[in-house]
């Protein structure tokens, strides 16, 4: 793992059947394991963080920027010389709408579209935008109550992800839990999830595969545990 400052050029140096990949929010459960993950596919990556004591993962293909994405030279300096983004940005409360996400991705994209980089895959949640018409009814009251400020903010930012003119995959897990990477999700869009549970490993996996098989692109599907 390589500590990236402020005048740092990009140090992938990977192989050119590897990708080089800007991935947001990565000290978060699903971040973690998207980075991880990614490193093992054989990816350069490149992550922004605030506390560098959170990312736990060391490679040789690591390389971390210091920083927060509500800061545009952080956001540039992460995303410069990527083919894609990966956004698993989070709020750390429930309690209110601290608008980090949506403000966060806001900045990605703008940075994206100056930079010419198309690419961006993002974690949303079941149940925020359209979604929210394939949920039960007692998922419909946590989401509501709950999830209120977390799904306010993704609902916010996700169809100004749908207009943005980058080739954008919004994905949208159902609850998260810290299990293993199974291999079996179900992929719907327009369908109630038959399981309400997946594992953040998962998530990392179909994160990647959209980039790396270049799937949903301009699409919004739900994953599930199988």
């Amino acid at each position: 793992m390589a500590l990236i400052g402020l005048g740092n050029s990009l140090g992938a140096g990977g192989e050119e059947k590897s990708l080089r990949l800007a991935i947001f929010g990565a000290t978060g459960g699903t971040g973690l394991a998207l980075t991880r993950q990614a490193l093992e596919h054989g990816h350069a990556v490149r992550v922004l963080v605030r506390n560098p004591n959170r990312m736990t993962v060391t490679h040789a293909n690591l390389r971390v920027v210091l920083g927060n994405a509500l800061d545009r030279e952080s956001v540039t300096k992460t995303l410069l010389g990527s083919d894609a983004a990966l956004v698993c940005l989070g709020q750390r409360t429930l309690l209110k709408n601290t608008r980090v996400v949506s403000q966060g991705t806001r900045l990605i994209m703008e940075v994206m579209r100056t930079m010419g980089l198309k690419r961006l895959v993002f974690e949303s949640a079941f149940g925020v935008g359209g979604s929210l018409a394939d949920a039960s009814g007692w998922q419909r009251a946590v989401f509501a109550t709950l999830l209120r400020a977390p799904y306010a903010d993704k609902n916010i930012i996700e169809p100004e992800i749908a207009k943005s003119g980058l080739d954008w995959t919004i994905l949208r897990p159902t609850a998260l839990t810290n299990g293993p990477l199974t291999g079996k999700v179900e992929i719907a869009v327009g369908l109630r999830p038959k399981t309400f549970r997946i594992s953040r490993e998962d998530v990392a996996r179909e994160m990647l595969r959209a980039v790396e098989e270049k799937k949903w692109v301009g699409a919004a599907p739900s994953l599930t545990g199988a």
